[in-house]
């Protein structure tokens, strides 16, 4: 089931169908036991170059490096970046923690002229989005 939600997702660019994204990246994470955060590296056709999950965090935090992060993103010819990450709570609300480490990535993609289309936190059945809580600035 998951192979095959997974091509659903990402057959074609990856924001033309971002309903098949999120039921994918929900049933892949919505119930891990700790937190992960996972970097979709887009290209400028928003196809997908690269599929990343960071190591492993805990019940309620995952390490969050943004050079690591613009480093791959540079490598791969990344001109975007979709950041995924699940709360193992069930609560899909953004911590501060949560909304700074996101802050920190987009001011570095910023640099890089890389673009933070979203960032989603997935919780059990529920998911959140930082662009539509207006907590990302607007894609340039």
């Amino acid at each position: 089931m998951l192979h095959a939600l997974r091509c659903d997702a990402l057959a074609g660019p990856i924001l033309g169908d971002s309903q098949a994204l999120l039921t994918y990246l929900t049933f892949d994470m919505a119930h891990l036991p700790t937190e992960r955060l996972r970097i979709l590296y887009l290209n400028s056709a928003n196809r997908l170059l690269c599929d990343v999950t960071e190591p492993e965090g805990s019940v309620n935090a995952t390490r969050v490096l943004p050079r690591a992060i613009m480093r791959r993103a540079v490598e791969v010819g990344a001109t975007a970046l979709i950041l995924v990450h699940n709360h193992p709570s069930g609560d899909p609300t953004p911590s501060r923690d949560d909304v700074e480490a996101t802050r920190r990535i987009a001011d570095a993609a910023r640099a890089l002229d890389i673009c933070i289309h979203d960032h989603v936190i997935v919780a059990g059945a529920a998911w959140t989005s930082f662009r539509a809580l207006g907590l990302l600035r607007a894609a340039a």
